[in-house]
């Protein structure tokens, strides 16, 4: 009775992992005796392929990233020159990395040189503005 009570739990405890599904071809591995040894398909990889995080997520594409800064740009453009300082455009990607990363803190001195280096990167006529263009071109880059 008591080993019936033990195959049940374990049951109860392997369902979640039983039930994963994986979209990995079949793969083998050459064990000692020269032969070589194949994974399962059922989707049962439990020994065979480690634990995986959740999927990430796709990255955005170059439409929909113009599309947001189209969106945003007005509310960082804070005087309405249709361009941003580098002082609009720091608040602006303050923003996103605390999206992502809410211990972000502004006044960092890892977060200045950050949006500094990215600010640089983003400037591609060196003019010490970013327009629309430049921010939508520095997003897509990834």
């Amino acid at each position: 009775m008591l080993k019936y009570a033990m195959l049940a739990g374990a049951a109860l405890i392997a369902a979640p992992v039983l039930a994963q599904t994986t979209a990995t071809s079949p793969q083998t591995s050459p064990s000692s005796g020269g032969a070589a040894a194949e994974v399962p398909q059922s989707g049962t990889l439990t020994d065979a392929v480690p634990m995986q995080s959740a999927p990430r997520e796709q990255p955005a594409s170059s439409s929909q990233v113009a599309q947001v800064v189209d969106t945003e740009f007005p509310t960082y453009d804070k005087n309405g020159d249709g361009k941003l300082s580098a002082a609009e455009f720091g608040g602006w990607m303050v923003a996103l990395k605390s999206k992502t990363d809410p211990s972000t803190k502004p006044d960092a001195p890892d977060t200045k040189k950050w949006v500094s280096a990215a600010f640089t990167q983003a400037d591609a006529d060196k003019n010490k503005s970013l327009t629309k263009a430049e921010v939508t071109s520095f997003l897509t880059q990834g």
